[in-house]
């Protein structure tokens, strides 16, 4: 007889058979209706993609109010760069390590695919006692929490709602980050290359992360380094850069990023001491955390590059950008307040793309952030667009449904949960605005680096999360 972690990772694996990065949900969609339909569930699908399917409450339970389980079906499609592996039709690989469960040099998707798993496994459990249950599975949650954003009155009815998508077994999330995507594109024209060195600028190795759960972790952003290395080696002499690119997610701290440059002839020694004495700065920076940076100049080619003048604008936009920590709460000591995220970089024929990623509890605070991307943008004499921008959620520590959480807490495991807010964007923030009135909790399973190729998930963390959802669930009745 298969235990009840056993079922979950089962299901789990089947989930992670289904290419699902964001944007390309709707295969994951139709089988959830399809498994809604073989037990006798009933679904419904809106116009974004989202899924709601109702469960009826176990016998005698018919009365309880409703409790919505919620989570995401998309996920970062990261991978490291030998890599074979297609997001658009590879199954993702899970494999054990110890007690961990990962993926083969990809993401794993246990954000938030095991948030599914454990919904479908309530709702497939005949011993469970539950209250109605409503199954709300969301689209492109990594890409600016824009799916949820199309949820309309009345696609879910119940008022208490239990987001699976945090990230630490045994704490409790009542309140999250606002965030704002803005994109700036600077017009560009090539030009020929004459009597110039070229080379490519090679920053490479960086860990990578969650911009937002990992941005105060002190780890190298790859977009930033190569921006300081663009920056230092225009002080020796005339850049142009011929093409550009880095990162891969808005929500992703970089990994690499690279840039192929023009250099006057006869400067190469001293372009490789400037770029060997950055390398040494950075890994000193960032001793305790990164130990596999590089950067390198490699030869290149290339017939055209931008002008002097659309180089040096460029330049000096990527390294006036924020990046990293702004500003840390003053009401929560070591809780961080507001943070940019240089995300991507973009190169087509006829624009560069800039994207950058900015979270803050204090949205006056996140607006201000955002105001001087606007302003560093067009000084370069770029055009800057908000492209995606969502609420905070502000904590409720008198919540009925944190209360039923706690009590449920310790008396399973003898201890008490911690309660946080996370600097991160979570549903629950536009789902409270869109239904008011609702009490919403986030909890999960303990997951390490999300949003990277190293992301891993804690199997012991399982059973216990299960423990404390049957045990609730049966409380709410």
């Amino acid at each position: 007889m298969k235990t009840k972690t056993q079922e979950i990772l089962q299901l789990f694996s089947q989930i992670s058979a289904i290419p699902r990065c964001s944007g390309n949900e709707a295969a994951l969609c139709a089988w959830l209706e399809r498994w809604s339909t073989t037990n006798g569930f009933t679904s419904k699908v809106d116009e974004a993609g989202n899924i709601c399917i109702k469960v009826p409450a176990s016998k005698g339970s018919e009365s309880s109010p409703t409790v919505v389980l919620q989570g995401h079906m998309d996920m970062v499609c990261e991978k490291t760069p030998d890599s074979r592996h297609d997001f658009t039709k590879d199954a993702i690989k899970n494999l054990t390590d110890g007690d961990w469960l990962v993926a083969d040099n990809t993401t794993l998707g246990s954000d938030n695919g095991i948030a599914i798993a454990f919904a479908m496994a309530a709702a497939m459990d005949p011993s469970l006692k539950h209250p109605p249950l409503e199954l709300l599975f969301t689209v492109k949650e990594e890409v600016g929490l824009s799916g949820v954003d199309y949820l309309q009155p009345g696609f879910i009815s119940g008022k208490r709602l239990i987001n699976i998508d945090s990230e630490e077994e045994g704490t409790f999330i009542v309140g999250c980050a606002g965030g704002e995507t803005t994109t700036i594109q600077l017009p560009v024209s090539l030009e020929p290359v004459t009597g110039a060195d070229v080379f490519e600028i090679l920053v490479d190795g960086c860990r990578g992360g969650h911009s937002g759960v990992d941005i105060a972790k002190n780890f190298a952003n790859a977009n930033k380094l190569l921006a300081r290395a663009l920056y230092g080696l225009a002080g020796l002499g005339e850049v142009r850069i011929a093409k550009i690119s880095g990162g891969t997610a808005h929500n992703a701290i970089p990994r690499g990023a690279k840039a192929i440059v023009t250099f006057p002839n006869g400067k190469k020694s001293d372009a490789e001491k400037y770029l060997l004495d950055l390398l040494t700065k950075a890994k000193e920076e960032h001793h305790a955390t990164e130990k596999n940076i590089s950067i390198q100049m490699v030869p290149a080619a290339a017939e055209k590059a931008l002008s002097e003048n659309t180089s040096k604008a460029l330049i000096g936009l990527l390294n006036g950008l924020p990046s990293g920590v702004i500003n840390m709460s003053y009401d929560m000591p070591g809780f961080v307040e507001t943070s940019c995220n240089l995300a991507r970089l973009e190169q087509s024929e006829s624009v560069i793309k800039v994207i950058t990623s900015q979270r803050g509890t204090s949205m006056s605070r996140l607006k201000e952030i955002t105001s001087r991307i606007y302003s560093i943008g067009q000084l370069a004499g770029a055009t800057v667009t908000t492209e995606s921008s969502y609420p905070s959620w502000n904590p409720d520590m008198s919540s009925p449904l944190l209360s039923v959480f706690k009590k449920s807490y310790s008396t399973l495991f003898n201890s008490q949960p911690k309660i946080e807010s996370i600097h991160a964007g979570l549903e629950c923030s536009t789902i409270g605005d869109k239904f008011p009135g609702i009490d919403m909790i986030s909890i999960g399973v303990t997951i390490e680096n999300p949003h990277s190729p190293t992301e891993r998930m804690y199997l012991p963390s399982l059973p216990k999360l299960w423990q404390l959802i049957a045990n609730t669930l049966e409380a709410l009745c």
